[in-house]
């Protein structure tokens, strides 16, 4: 998928594409764009064809939903779900075993931190449902680190426009 592709979803779709990738992204599907996705709607904010404050709200709220779905799966079905996950790859069992005894240990602080985190970003909301981490305390400080993460992708497009997409996208 290339930026002209992008344009043209975004043009036949308008906001609710920006939230649909990104509420993809943070449900840790592969293949969902938001690390382009992010930086071109800060793009398209720049131009006006959407508000920045906008951009923000929607990849807040498509974040936020995303780390709900995967917090409420852990914590109604983490142990079998980590059942599974470790059938398929049994050296993982020991480091995510650590990262839940950092978490029950950090707490949210945990959670924040995590949110700044490639791959752990999206994978901590399994462990915190698991450990059944406080709802208002986990969304609290998964918001405060949703947004700085995005806010670093929306910024870039805003303020550095097109070579932002190079930056962001090397590799993808």
């Amino acid at each position: 998928m290339d930026i002209q592709e992008l344009t043209e979803y975004f043009l036949k779709y308008g906001a609710f594409f920006i939230y649909l990738i990104v509420f993809l992204e943070y449900l840790n599907l592969p293949g969902f764009p938001a690390g382009l996705i992010m930086p071109l709607s800060g793009i398209w904010a720049a131009r006006g064809e959407i508000s920045f404050p906008l951009v923000m709200l929607l990849t807040l709220a498509a974040g936020l939903t995303g780390s709900w779905l995967l917090y409420f799966l852990g914590r109604l079905g983490g142990p079998k779900v980590m059942e599974f996950y470790f059938r398929k790859f049994p050296k993982h069992q020991a480091a995510v075993e650590e990262k839940m005894e950092y978490l029950r240990k950090k707490g949210s602080i945990g959670v924040f931190i995590s949110k700044l985190i490639p791959v752990a970003r999206t994978l901590i909301s399994i462990p915190a449902g698991m450990i059944k981490m406080d709802f208002r305390k986990y969304t609290i400080s998964s918001a405060g680190g949703v947004f700085l993460w995005n806010l670093a992708f929306v910024g870039a497009g805003y303020f550095f426009g097109e070579p932002a997409i190079t930056f962001f996208t090397r590799g993808i």
